[in-house]
This record gives C-alpha cells, structure tokens and sequence, in this order.
C-alpha cells in the first residue's frame, strides 16, 4: 500500500495544477499556445500548464466612478464635472483581444467625452438639463466601446463645481427673481383689492341709506375695543338732508 500513497500525492498535486475553476459572474478565455482557443463556460475546466492560459473576465455590472474633470462651457465658464458610468461586459473575448485595458480605456474615454460634452452647452443648460448631457455622454460612450464587447447601461453627473464668484453670481441672480415674483404678486393683489373696493363703493352708493349702515358698522366694530377713541363724521347723506331743508 505504501507505494500508492506517492501516486495518489501526485495525481492530487496535477489535478490542482491543471484545474481552473470559472465563477458563474465570470467567463474565461482559453489561449493554446498564445492563440485564442474558445470561451469557457463557468465551473471547473482542465487547463494544461505550459501549453494553455486561461484569463477570466468578469460580466458584472461594474460602476466606475469618473473623476473630476476641469471644462469650459459653451459661454468660458470653467466648471469642474465628475460622474459614475454603469456598464457591463457583453463579449468577453473582445474585451481582452480589441483592447489592452478595457477598465482604464471605459474611464479614458468617459473622462474625454464628458469634457466635450460640456464643452458644447451653456451653463444653464448644464445645471438644468443634466438627465439630456448624461444621455449625451452616455450614448457616444457607448458606440465607441461597441467595438470593445461592451455595453453601457448608464451615466449619471454627480456634481458640477462653480466657481466661488460664479456661485455668488447665481445665488443674487435667484434673489433678484424671487423679488421681482414678490413685487409682481403684491402688485396683483392690489389691483384685485383695488377693483373690489370700487365694487363695493358703487353698489354701497347705489342703494339709499347704504353708506351711513356701513359707517355705523364700522363704529360698532371699532368701539369694541375701549382703549380707542372714536371720532364720529357727519354721514354724507345728513348733510345732504340739512342742505335741502335749509334751501
């Protein structure tokens, strides 16, 4: 039995050798003699040393964040931009044979189309219409790593630096609209107010007796209140009465 124990130790130490396990996210690429063979489905694959290579590739989404990248608006405006880009690996073996680095090309490639693309819009329309410029960004990523086996799912602006004067700029620019709102409001309400009190002015001269029934209305409404001093006018209508008596 002794003379089994070395064979089966062998057996044991060329099986851990030539065995490559491919996780279910992964696909692997069997290279035979430095040319690609096939693509390897997950599980455990018998890889022969010396002769073949396997490089493993993984499908998952991946989220690469962009870092931030210094532009110049369409009106000279310098901001500083940065994003996230979601993608994912669609063909394995293009993805290690069309390109060296897939993972630092994704990011050279975000990094550069983002600073084109603000550099075609104006400033206001960056801070307006971010969902637009992400799928701008997004959609000439994704055709120029088409060739590379990969997809891009999505790409989102995260944060967009002002300028300090800038900032302060924007931030008296939405005070001033906030005031002229205010002013334009306070305004309608006084022609509203305006217009009702003429309403309420002829409907109280057209009919007899009206005015003098609003004047003691307001006194009772004012004497209610004993700190008050009331100063009590001669009503329009007595006044007209005494002039017709005395002529």
């Amino acid at each position: 039995m002794w003379p089994l124990f070395p064979l089966i130790a062998v057996t044991v130490a060329l099986l851990v050798i030539i065995l490559r396990q491919v996780n279910q996210y992964e696909r692997g690429l069997l290279f035979t003699m430095g040319r690609f063979s096939r693509i390897i489905e997950p599980g455990w694959r018998i890889v022969i040393p010396v002769f073949q290579s396997l490089t493993k590739v993984d499908m998952r989404v991946k989220a690469v964040d962009v870092p931030e990248q210094k532009a110049i608006t369409k009106d000279n405006i310098s901001v500083g931009v940065n994003a996230v880009i979601y993608y994912r690996v669609n063909d394995a073996s293009k993805a290690i044979l069309e390109v060296e680095n897939f993972i630092w090309a994704m990011s050279q490639l975000a990094q550069t189309t983002m600073r084109n693309a603000v550099g075609e819009v104006e400033l206001d329309d960056l801070l307006s219409q971010r969902d637009k410029i992400s799928a701008r960004i997004q959609g000439v990523v994704d055709a120029a790593s088409d060739p590379w086996g990969i997809k891009v799912s999505n790409v989102e602006l995260k944060d967009i630096a002002l300028p300090a004067d800038m900032e302060r700029t924007i931030a008296k620019q939405a005070e001033a609209e906030r005031e002229k709102r205010a002013v334009i409001i306070r305004a309608e309400g006084e022609v509203v107010a305006a217009e009702n009190m003429a309403k309420a002015a002829t409907m109280l001269a057209a009919a007899p007796g009206a005015l003098h029934l609003r004047t003691l209305q307001s006194i009772n409404d004012i004497s209610s209140d004993q700190s008050n001093t009331i100063v009590f006018a001669m009503p329009l209508e007595v006044l007209r009465a005494l002039d017709k008596l005395g002529k």
